[in-house]
């Protein structure tokens, strides 16, 4: 089977660029666009791969149908989350990478019907592990990759929550349950639809800010700058795959 890999974004600036920079299908004279879901999908070639390249919104509902409706709708056989998150581990730093190895919810608390925190509720699995070739494949993209000069990619758990981290005091306690590199919005969703579905995912995600309590003000300033960034990772990512 021919790859097709669906690209998530949960905001504009993080799917901008690879749209600016999609070329159309061989049979088409440009790229294709589709409403579905209240949602916007761009089909087309990047770096000579086919890709549907998406908008879905903030937050874990949003991000669950968005690949979901990639998975069932548009046939893709990999998905790419790529956008921007507040640090979470020691050393790492703002424009920094975190390449994610799994996704849980930092929100999802159970507790009281004795499952463990992030636990979810009669399920097997509730840390959703990402493929390891499309792990390989972002190590050797960013090996190459001139704009991520000066910056580092570090290898852990992606942690999601409807929730903007800015407190110091939360940031603690989802370091304590979670022990993430660093913290967003959408990943495990997108990473459990893709588990239950059997399709293979990576989250690639530039960190905008520390997710402490300067993090409203740092993420402002470098939202644009963190979501290039990890927009022309992923193109990179693409040929490897």
């Amino acid at each position: 089977m021919e790859k097709k890999i669906g690209i998530i974004g949960a905001m504009s600036v993080e799917v901008d660029t690879l749209k600016s920079v999609l070329k159309p299908m061989p049979d088409k004279e440009s790229p294709s666009v589709t409403q579905a879901g209240g949602m916007n999908f761009y089909e087309g070639l990047l770096n000579g791969v086919p890709v549907v390249v998406v908008r879905s919104g903030v937050g874990k509902v949003n991000a669950a149908l968005c690949a979901q409706r990639l998975i069932l709708q548009f046939g893709v056989t990999h998905i790419v989350n790529t956008g921007i998150a507040g640090a979470m581990a020691s050393g790492l730093g703002v424009l920094d990478f975190v390449c994610g190895t799994d996704a849980l919810y930092h929100d999802m608390d159970a507790t009281g019907f004795g499952y463990k925190i992030t636990q979810i509720p009669q399920m097997e699995v509730s840390d959703f592990p990402a493929d390891k070739k499309m792990m390989d494949a972002a190590s050797l993209a960013f090996k190459r990759l001139k704009e991520a000069e000066g910056h580092k990619m570090i290898f852990g758990r992606i942690a999601s929550g409807d929730q903007f981290i800015s407190d110091a005091e939360v940031k603690a306690r989802i370091k304590e349950n979670c022990a993430p590199a660093c913290v967003e919005m959408e990943g495990a969703a997108i990473a459990h639809a893709a588990h239950v579905s059997g399709i293979p995912f990576l989250i690639i995600r530039c960190m905008s800010d520390m997710a402490d309590d300067c993090g409203e003000s740092t993420y402002c300033f470098n939202e644009e700058n963190a979501a290039s960034l990890s927009a022309t990772l992923v193109k990179e990512i693409l040929t490897e795959i």
